[in-house]
């Protein structure tokens, strides 16, 4: 099996993980100093998330480049390192 295959999966994996992320932060029911106040914790742990899987999706992406083609072990490394990293927003929240 050709590359593309694997890295479009893992792309869609990546995408959706940071969509929970996002989902996960409620914006406050009034705008003022104080909601926005107790929102920095959460947007902060947003960023950080998110440049995390970010740096994980960019070495990914260079990784996958240098592959011609994939084998088992490969596919099942790969899913074993989709998992962990699906398990960010649950740490994220």
């Amino acid at each position: 099996m050709k590359s593309g295959r694997m890295e479009a999966f893992s792309d869609g994996v990546l995408a959706i993980i940071i969509t929970i992320m996002v989902l996960e932060m409620k914006p406050p029911e009034v705008i003022d100093k104080a909601s926005i106040q107790q929102l920095i914790p959460t947007i902060i742990s947003y960023m950080l998330s998110f440049v995390y899987v970010g740096i994980y999706w960019n070495n990914h992406h260079h990784l996958v480049q240098k592959l011609k083609f994939i084998k088992g072990p490969i596919l099942w490394s790969n899913l074993h390192w989709l998992f962990w990293m699906s398990l960010i927003p649950f740490s994220t929240g």
